[in-house]
């Protein structure tokens, strides 16, 4: 049975002028990036990488029509390297270049096709949340569906991951909160995957154990304590993205995915929206086995009782960033069977990876209580 696997190399730089120098950006290389932070750190290096915006495919998380129209102009630019700077979203686009072949998203990710790599990809996170430098994982919303699918390839790993925190300084507070809490919501769920060992939870344990410190350092001393704080937080969210790189997420990601694919809600904003009610409905159904143990490992650091813990987690989460009912999206009520059965029909593969495995009666009851 395997275990654990690494297969990207990860390096941490000072800054944007180191990597272009120690990688050697230029001529073959096919940049794709967040818009801001490309034009302020790497735009007066003076590239002669061919470099294209993610906003120039679409706003908000990823199609599969966003995804054909990146591939086309890759495989008309003639480059033989690819650089993903930018948070999840473009780091996931990037990943179907690496791909040998003229295959729609649409087929890729319904896996109709054969997956073969022919391009090396590097990854540059801007954000402390997705972990995508060091995963298999690409996630789009494919549009006749209306949610989202995942696809998990070896093929998929970023060659180089490079971590470089002053990149972070451009977030605004409210996207830094949700990104630091989905890298939390990649430790958590990964701890208590079937899937999960001794080899993973190290890593998610870290991962929680950094990102709690951080949550209270900010709630005590403000806003501004999280500047000061970039690198850990890139740090821990690398952490977390080996963890559920290798044991996977479960049901607060499947469930969310209806939420982001018809409210166009980011990924971490809708992962948070589910966080503390899954894992409490996980107490109710099986509170021995792992997540007794994460219980315990839990406390310790909020200071609590064990029956405590989700609680007094929602409790430190809303000092960083307020949770919203699911109707100020626009969600409606209606909607909560609907959105229960096509996460049981087309997430199976996170249901399966989750400590308990809901039926749709039970999430619909999720849905229902944070409705």
């Amino acid at each position: 049975m395997k275990m654990f696997q690494q297969k990207s190399r990860i390096e941490k730089l000072d800054s944007a002028e180191d990597f272009v120098r120690e990688y050697g950006i230029g001529k073959r290389d096919f940049i794709l990036a967040s818009r801001t932070i490309f034009d302020k750190y790497f735009k007066p290096l003076g590239l002669e990488a061919c470099v294209r915006y993610k906003d120039s495919y679409g706003k908000g998380e990823p199609t599969d029509g966003m995804m054909d129209a990146l591939a086309a102009d890759f495989r008309s630019s003639g480059c033989t390297r690819i650089t993903a700077i930018g948070g999840g979203a473009v780091i996931d686009m990037a990943k179907l270049l690496v791909l040998d072949g003229e295959a729609s998203a649409k087929d890729i990710f319904r896996k109709k096709v054969a997956l073969k790599k022919k391009f090396p990809l590097i990854a540059v996170p801007t954000t402390c949340g997705a972990g995508s430098e060091v995963s298999s994982v690409s996630i789009t919303e494919m549009t006749d569906l209306h949610s989202k699918l995942g696809l998990a390839a070896d093929e998929l790993f970023p060659d180089d991951a490079v971590l470089i925190p002053q990149l972070l300084s451009e977030l605004p507070y409210s996207f830094w909160a949700t990104s630091a809490i989905d890298a939390f919501i990649h430790a958590i769920e990964s701890f208590v995957s079937p899937k999960a060992n001794l080899y993973t939870e190290m890593f998610s344990k870290k991962a929680m154990e950094m990102i709690i410190g951080g949550f209270r350092q900010v709630a005590a001393d403000g806003p501004g304590a999280r500047e000061q704080l970039m690198d850990e937080f890139l740090t821990a969210s690398n952490l977390a993205g080996i963890a559920f790189g290798n044991a996977g997420t479960g049901a607060v990601h499947a469930m969310s995915y209806p939420l982001s694919g018809v409210y166009h809600v980011t990924h971490g904003e809708a992962n948070y929206q589910f966080l503390t009610a899954v894992f409490s409905a996980y107490q109710r159904f099986r509170p021995k086995g792992r997540l007794k143990e994460l219980n315990e490992f839990l406390s310790g650091m909020l200071g609590c009782g064990q029956d405590e813990v989700y609680t007094e987690l929602k409790n430190l989460l809303d000092k960083i960033i307020k949770r919203k009912p699911l109707r100020e999206y626009g969600m409606k009520k209606e909607e909560i069977e609907s959105f229960a059965k096509n996460v049981e029909e087309s997430q199976q593969r996170l249901l399966n990876q989750s400590y308990v495995k809901f039926s749709w009666e039970q999430m619909a009851e999720i849905y229902s209580q944070l409705y």
